[in-house]
């Protein structure tokens, strides 16, 4: 099969070319440029951008598009519009974000997804090209919300030819964000260790090679329609998670698990100053790492353990520069201080 991947360069996309060509496909990227890499095996690599230079999509036929990387309506529909005749399938890669109440426990594809204003719509449009915006959508409130409308225009634009995949959190080698990759470092750090919250809250997260995978086998079953795509298959707790890291990085760390609200009381921010972290008080919010995932697994979706997946992301993080800022985490001295803050108590 011929794949067109928008993106490819950064994370999910790589991911994506990877298993595309692992399976004997062939593998065409549009990106804007701005980073370049390499792979097991040569791909075609067309330069554009989603906001106004889709020239290099004119005039060629693919039979999968892949899109990493669509956040505002008008800029997906474009694409769509110009790929219509182009591809057999548009494959979306969305999020779990759109849903409307997160305080929903086991969210199926059927839940209602978040809406937006027309005004709040426009103010999307202005903010895509500026500087980091991005970015800022990814953690604003609109960002689910946008991928909700991006679902709906592909389907008015390619009816019965659109397969959603709604990811959880993503994680992985290549993962920049640091919303996994703290705790792996973290705790091959060694020493005394704060721990948010109880050990026991349950999480959700996917190893991107696991997605990209399963993707990929979705494509070449044609499936299309909704799925959420999230993980692990049986529950995972954080204490899992944090224990499978100091197995993985060989330490003898020890953690101190302090509770919600002292956390709160310090400013910790859930999420991104503590990873995977959200406090059983937070509005809203009780549903969010419980959603359900049997019609992805029912399809052939599966995981890998998740010392590999430690182990990876621990091995590829090695490898960053020390001198890299973290995106997310706990700076050390803030996290000594909080540390020393609740032995005093």
């Amino acid at each position: 099969m011929k794949f067109l991947i928008l993106g490819g360069t950064v994370f999910v996309g790589r991911h994506l070319v990877e298993a595309a060509l692992s399976r004997g496909h062939e593998v065409t990227i549009f990106h804007r440029g701005v980073h370049e890499a390499s792979f097991s095996r040569p791909v075609e690599q067309l330069k554009g951008n989603r906001t106004d230079d889709l020239a290099a999509l004119r005039g060629r036929s693919w039979d999968v598009v892949i899109d990493t990387n669509g956040y505002v309506p008008s800029r997906v529909q474009a694409t769509a519009q110009l790929l219509a005749d182009s591809v057999n399938q548009y494959i979306f890669i969305s999020s779990i974000s759109v849903y409307q109440d997160f305080n929903v426990l086991g969210m199926n594809e059927s839940a209602p997804v978040g809406t937006l204003t027309e005004e709040q719509v426009r103010e999307a449009e202005q903010l895509i090209p500026a500087r980091n915006g991005v970015i800022a959508l990814t953690y604003g409130p609109m960002y689910g919300p946008l991928k909700a409308l991006c679902e709906q225009v592909l389907e008015e634009t390619m009816p019965g030819r659109v397969l959603n995949i709604r990811a959880g959190l993503i994680v992985g080698p290549y993962d920049y964000s640091d919303r996994f990759t703290y705790w792996p470092w973290r705790v091959a750090q060694g020493g005394e260790m704060l721990a948010p919250g109880r050990p026991e809250r349950t999480i959700q997260l996917i190893d991107v090679r696991d997605l990209a995978e399963w993707i990929i086998r979705m494509a070449e079953t044609e499936r299309n329609g909704i799925y959420n795509a999230n993980g692990p298959a049986s529950p995972l707790t954080m204490q899992d998670l944090l224990e499978t890291c100091k197995i993985v990085s060989e330490k003898q760390g020890t953690f101190t698990w302090i509770n919600d609200s002292f956390l709160l009381k310090k400013g910790v921010e859930p999420w991104s100053q503590m990873p995977l972290w959200i406090p059983d008080e937070e509005e809203g919010l009780k549903g969010f790492q419980a959603f359900d995932v049997q019609k992805a697994l029912a399809t052939g979706l599966i995981f890998r353990p998740l010392a590999k997946t430690v182990q990876d992301t621990f091995t590829w993080d090695a490898q960053r520069s020390p001198n890299e800022k973290r995106r997310a985490g706990l700076e050390p001295e803030q996290e000594r201080q909080i540390l020393e803050a609740w032995h005093r108590q």
